[in-house]
């Protein structure tokens, strides 16, 4: 990978996942249950396709991300926090994502399931990737403004 598209896939990656998450989770997400005609079900049918989506495309950044940062000198902490998105992301569509589909479903098909702090557990985390991203991309940014 040439010098010039690492630091382009460095700085821009975050940013650009920033946005996806941002976009679907503060703006889609809330709004789509205000449209005329949406049910609950509707809703919760078309949330479970768009965050899995999203999930599968976050995957995609994060690896480019992981590749861009492979083998240079980002230091320590730029590292730590690319560790921590991979485990969120993990924790997100590996474990809580599935859980969360089987609740919709159980509501898409009529039913009540049992209450459940896995949404919030699920917001949290967004929140935090809302977070971790802004600050790897820009201290991976004014890395390269250093350099």
């Amino acid at each position: 990978m040439t010098g010039r598209v690492r630091l382009v896939g460095q700085v821009a990656v975050p940013f650009v996942w920033f946005g996806m998450v941002a976009a679907i989770s503060l703006l889609e997400a809330p709004l789509k249950f205000q449209a005329p005609g949406i049910t609950t079900a509707l809703g919760l049918g078309i949330g479970r396709l768009v965050f899995g989506a999203l999930n599968a495309a976050e995957f995609v950044l994060l690896v480019l991300l992981t590749l861009a940062l492979a083998g240079a000198a980002v230091g320590r902490l730029r590292r730590w926090l690319t560790g921590g998105l991979w485990a969120l992301l993990a924790v997100q569509a590996l474990v809580l994502r599935p859980l969360l589909d089987e609740r919709a479903q159980v509501i898409i098909d009529g039913g009540v399931p049992p209450a459940s702090s896995l949404h919030l557990l699920y917001i949290v985390l967004e929140g935090a990737k809302l977070v971790l991203l802004p600050v790897l991309g820009v201290s991976l940014l004014l890395r390269a403004a250093r350099d």
